[in-house]
C-alpha cells in the first residue's frame, strides 16, 4: 500500500496540520491501494500565504526563464510517465492504453506546448496615449476533478505557470495520488519555493478555505455545475475571478445524408469512453426519423461489442466507474429512464457478466427518448446514451440547443460546409464538425451551465492576466 504522509508547500514536504487521513481504493478491485495525508484550513492558510510570498518574484522571471521551467516539468513528468499512467489506473479506474494516451501522454503535451506561451506576458499595444500591457492575476487555487485528473490539472498550472501566476491546488479526494507524483515532478524540476503547493482534502475542509481566502485572487474550478454555484458564492464575497468547466449534456446532431455507420459508431465510443466520465460526452443522439431504428440497431450491435472488464487488460474498452457512490448514481439515472418510458436498448441495471468485484457499468442505450425526460435534461457523468428523432434539421437545431448546459456538441453531414453552419447555431463551446478530433491548442470551455472561462491554447493563458494602461 502507498503511503502519502505529507503535503508538498513552499517547496518542501511537510506534515499536514490534521492528523486526518484519506483512503483510496481501486474501483476495480474494490480496496484500499494508498493513504493519504489530509489538509485542513491551517494548512490551506500556509499554502497560500508561501504562494503570496511567491508571486513577487515568479511574476518577474523572464519568459524565458518560466518557458525553460515549463520545458523541465515536462521533462520530469515524461520520466514518470508510466509510473503516471499505472497510477491513475489504478486511482480512477481508466484502461492502461485510455490512461496513457489521453490521461497522460495529453496533458504533458498540453504542458509543454505553453512554453512558447510565456511570451504572452511581454506583448503590449500602443492605445493613443496609452500603452496596454498584461501583468499576472496573481495566486491561484485549483481545484480538479477526478475524471481528468492530470488533464485537468495541467489545464490549469500549464498557464497559469506561463502568465507568472503562483498557485495553491487541491485535488479529488478521490483519485489524489497522480497529485503527488505532480509534485515529485514539480519539486525535482526546481520551481522556486512557493509557486506550486499541494494540499490534499475534501470540499468542506480544504476547498471552501481556498475560495475564500483573503489571498486568493483567481479560482479555477472543474466539477459539477452544483459544486460550481457554491464556488461562485464563497469567491464573490472578495470579488476572486473565477473560472468554471462544468457539467455538460452535449448533443450529436447527426444529418439524413450522414455516413450513418460511421457517425453512430463514433458516437456510441464517445459515450462510453472513460465510462461514460466525461462533460463533453456526447449523450444525446439527434438523429432523422427517416433512419433512426437503422441507427438504434447499430449503436446497439456496437456498444454490445465493447468489452467491459479489468483496466490492466489489453482489450478492455470501460474499466470501472470511478467509485461505488457514481456507480449509484448511474444506476438511479437508469431505472428514472425505464420509469419514464425510454426504451432500453441495450445494457441496463444488471452488472456485467463474471464481474462480481469493482464498480461496474454496460453500456446503456434508451431510445424513444424526447428531450424533456429527465435522462435527456440531466448530466449522468456514466455509460449511458440517450438516442432522440428529429422530424427536420430546425428542430434537430432547437433540441440541441434546449439544455441548460452548453460544453460541447458534434454535428455530422455529407457536406462539410453544411456542417460548419449548423456547427455555428448551436450554443456551444466547441463544436466538433463530422469526425474532428481533440486539439490542446484550441480553447476549451462552455456557455451557460457549462461555465465561464476558457482553458488551453492562447485563451487559456489570457484567463491567468490582468490588463492595465499606462497613460502618458
Amino acid at each position: 500500500m502507498k503511503i502519502y504522509d505529507k503535503l508538498y508547500i513552499d517547496g518542501q514536504w511537510t506534515t499536514a496540520n490534521s492528523t486526518g487521513t484519506i483512503e483510496v481504493v481501486n474501483p476495480a478491485t474494490e480496496q484500499i491501494i494508498a493513504r493519504t495525508a489530509k489538509a485542513d484550513a491551517t494548512d490551506v492558510d500556509r499554502a497560500v500565504r508561501a504562494a503570496r510570498r511567491a508571486f513577487a518574484d515568479w511574476s518577474r522571471t523572464s519568459s524565458e526563464q518560466r518557458a525553460d521551467y515549463i520545458s523541465r516539468l515536462a521533462d520530469e513528468l515524461e520520466k514518470r510517465c508510466d509510473q503516471m499512467v499505472q497510477t491513475v489506473t489504478a486511482e480512477m479506474g481508466a484502461p492502461l492504453g485510455f490512461s496513457r494516451e489521453v490521461q497522460v501522454e495529453d496533458p504533458i503535451d498540453a504542458l509543454r506546448k505553453h512554453a512558447a506561451r510565456c511570451a504572452l506576458l511581454d506583448e503590449s499595444r500602443q492605445v493613443g496615449n496609452a500603452q496596454v500591457i498584461r501583468e499576472p492575476v496573481g495566486v491561484c487555487a485549483f481545484i480538479n476533478p477526478w475524471n481528468y485528473p492530470l488533464h485537468q490539472m495541467i489545464g490549469k498550472i500549464a498557464p497559469a505557470l506561463a502568465a507568472g501566476c503562483t498557485m495553491v491546488v487541491k485535488p479529488s479526494e478521490i483519485t489524489p495520488l497522480h497529485a503527488f507524483l505532480l509534485a515529485e515532478a514539480v519539486d525535482a524540476a526546481g520551481l522556486p519555493a512557493g509557486v506550486f503547493n499541494l494540499v490534499n482534502g475534501d470540499g468542506p475542509e480544504v476547498g471552501e478555505p481556498m475560495c475564500t481566502h483573503p489571498e486568493v485572487d483567481m479560482v479555477s474550478f472543474t466539477g459539477s455545475t452544483r459544486a460550481g454555484v457554491r464556488i461562485a458564492q464563497m469567491a464573490a464575497p472578495t470579488i476572486k475571478r473565477v473560472c468554471q468547466e462544468l457539467g455538460g449534456k452535449s448533443p450529436f446532431l447527426i444529418c439524413e445524408d450522414a455516413d450513418l455507420e460511421t457517425a453512430v459508431k463514433l458516437g456510441v465510443d464517445d459515450v462510453m469512453l472513460n465510462s461514460g466520465q466525461t462533460c463533453t460526452a456526447l449523450t444525446r443522439m439527434l438523429l432523422p426519423q427517416s433512419r433512426y431504428e437503422e441507427a438504434v440497431a447499430i449503436a446497439k450491435e456496437y456498444a454490445e461489442s465493447l468489452k467491459v472488464g479489468d483496466p490492466l487488460a489489453e482489450d478492455t474498452f470501460l474499466g470501472p466507474m470511478v467509485s461505488k457512490a457514481q456507480l449509484e448514481t448511474v444506476r438511479r439515472y437508469i431505472g428514472i429512464g425505464v420509469e419514464e418510458g425510454a426504451r432500453l436498448v441495450t445494457g441496463g441495471l444488471e452488472p456485467p457478466a463474471g464481474l462480481n468485484k469493482g464498480y461496474y457499468q454496460r453500456p446503456t442505450i434508451f431510445a424513444d427518448v424526447n428531450n424533456q425526460m429527465t435522462i435527456a435534461r440531466e448530466e449522468i457523468f456514466g455509460p449511458v446514451l440517450c438516442m432522440i428523432p428529429y422530424r427536420d434539421v430546425a428542430e434537430a437545431v432547437e433540441i440541441a440547443n434546449d439544455t441548460p448546459y452548453g460544453l460541447s456538441a458534434r454535428v455530422w453531414a455529407a457536406n462539410t460546409d453544411y456542417a460548419s453552419a449548423l456547427a455555428r447555431q448551436i450554443r456551444a463551446g466547441q463544436v466538433y464538425i463530422n469526425d474532428g478530433f481533440w486539439n490542446n491548442e484550441a480553447p476549451f470551455g462552455g456557455y451557460k451551465q457549462s461555465g465561464n472561462g476558457r482553458e488551453l491554447g492562447d485563451h487559456g493563458v489570457e484567463e491567468f492576466f490582468e490588463t492595465k494602461a499606462l497613460i502618458s
